[in-house]
């Protein structure tokens, strides 16, 4: 782990991006979830230093994991000012980043399960690393890996997982992990149809009886890739429309560009619905819609288990019957 206490000088001068994290004066550790960062960074809290917390960090201190709902709770009644539809923590309240691509030397030289499911791919220096618990040395034995790869590293990486798991390397996903994920993400769509999409992605496998994903994240020089910001809500809506640019449909959020006569593009929220359609499918999609300047795009996964929104590929699921 690096030394805690000031931003490294080379984090310094590089944009905080989606996956990065940061610990605020008070200790707090928080998982970047925006590529808008430029006065305020958007993120979740997920980790507060408590002497009776169940995670400890290499140097010893405690911490309490908060999942999503207690999170905007705890920064409700401690935190108000960073309240948003996201946590936003001001940039001069920020005291270290922690970036997946400088800490990954750490998390290997500590998780030899890491190491060993990591040796087995080929990726160059600086084009990936280690989020999540991992990246903050507060993981514990049941602790996913979550492994970040950015720009166009992650599609070599993607390629190499089906090798993998085609040459028997990396075993392939049992029905227990699958059961697992689809209970975790409770999307809204059948079991069957959720295996059917997620099992051509390679975005995540199963690793030493350890679960782990593959997560895509913007090069340094594509961060502006889409406009930030929230639209006009304009209400309600169920498209049926084809995929002609896919190339940032693993990204968070994941992006469709479509051929349709009001909706231009489709955004994905929720991690469920990334790389769910390639170029040149038809889709059905149901969500929220906005309008973003002359365009009108329609969201999904505008809560945090998007309770009546998804994306299918009708292409997929009739090709399969």
């Amino acid at each position: 782990m690096g030394s805690g206490g000031s931003i490294p000088q080379d984090s310094a001068i590089k944009p905080v991006r989606l996956r990065d994290f940061i610990e605020d004066r008070d200790g707090c550790i928080y998982a970047v979830s925006n590529y808008d960062n430029i006065d305020r960074i958007g993120c979740i809290l997920r980790y507060v230093p408590d002497q009776n917390g169940e995670r400890t960090d290499p140097s010893g201190r405690r911490y309490r994991k908060y999942e999503f709902a207690e999170s905007f709770a705890w920064i409700r009644e401690h935190k108000p000012e960073y309240l948003d539809s996201v946590h936003r923590v001001p940039c001069g309240d920020v005291i270290r980043v922690y970036k997946p691509e400088e800490e990954i030397g750490y998390v290997l030289a500590r998780n030899t399960r890491v190491k060993r499911l990591l040796s087995h791919f080929t990726l160059p220096a600086g084009s990936f690393g280690c989020t999540g618990s991992l990246l903050c040395g507060l993981e514990n034995e049941a602790s996913d890996i979550d492994i970040v790869v950015y720009g166009d590293a992650w599609f070599s990486a993607q390629r190499q997982l089906r090798h993998l798991v085609a040459a028997g390397v990396i075993p392939v996903m049992s029905e227990r992990m699958w059961r697992k994920v689809y209970e975790k993400r409770v999307p809204e769509i059948s079991f069957d149809a959720f295996v059917l999409h997620e099992q051509r992605k390679w975005n995540r496998g199963e690793f030493e009886e350890t679960y782990f994903d593959l997560l895509y994240t913007r090069a340094y020089g594509n961060l502006d890739a889409i406009p930030p910001g929230k639209g006009t809500v304009l209400g309600r809506a169920m498209i049926e429309a084809r995929v002609t640019d896919a190339s940032l449909s693993f990204d968070n959020p994941a992006v469709y560009t479509v051929d349709h006569s009001d909706i231009s593009r489709v955004l994905s929220f929720t991690h469920t619905y990334s790389g769910q359609a390639l170029a040149g499918e038809v889709i059905e999609a149901r969500g929220v819609v906005e309008q973003h300047g002359d365009e009108r795009w329609l969201i999904v996964g505008t809560t945090r288990e998007a309770k009546g929104e998804y994306i299918v590929s009708r292409t997929l699921l009739e090709g399969s019957e």
